[in-house]
């Protein structure tokens, strides 16, 4: 490992950052499930809901791996984005199920573009950025059919 202590220092930040977004979807899909009618759609948010939890351990794992413990209570500068899937809670309490999937694909929206982010800051390893592509890949066909869920 040529990696220096900043580099390694900065990797944390860039994974602790993605923690953050997944607790925020975590968060968010739990909500959404306990506020949408439609049992379907409430059984898809659970399950979206329990992939962003292994997502969280995956990612605490990297970490880990670094010789860091995870400390999420900070949340870092990607912390503060958050306000998207807080946001949300709004449209939640009408039991409105347009208003909080659209709420949903919003979250989905600045968690991609943060992944992305992610991988283009070139801090990362390879086994990391294996990971991270994993799961930006699986967020993205998550909010594929969460569009595809809108049309129908």
């Amino acid at each position: 490992m040529s990696h220096t202590h900043e580099t390694t220092k900065e990797t944390v930040s860039t994974l602790e950052g993605l923690i953050s977004i997944l607790e925020d979807g975590k968060l968010g899909y739990t909500n959404a499930a306990e506020h949408v009618e439609n049992s379907s759609i409430k059984a898809d948010f659970l399950d979206y809901a329990r992939e962003r939890a292994l997502f969280i351990v995956e990612i605490q794992d990297q970490i880990n791996k670094l010789g860091k413990s995870t400390d999420t209570s900070g949340g870092g500068p990607l912390g503060a984005l958050h306000r998207t899937w807080i946001d949300i809670k709004s449209s939640f309490t009408g039991g409105d199920t347009e208003a909080i999937v659209n709420a949903c694909i919003t979250g989905e929206e600045a968690a991609i573009e943060k992944y992305k982010m992610a991988l283009e800051k070139d801090e990362l390893e390879p086994n990391q950025i294996a990971i991270v592509s994993k799961q930006l890949n699986s967020i993205e066909n998550t909010l594929t059919k969460i569009k595809a869920r809108k049309l129908s």
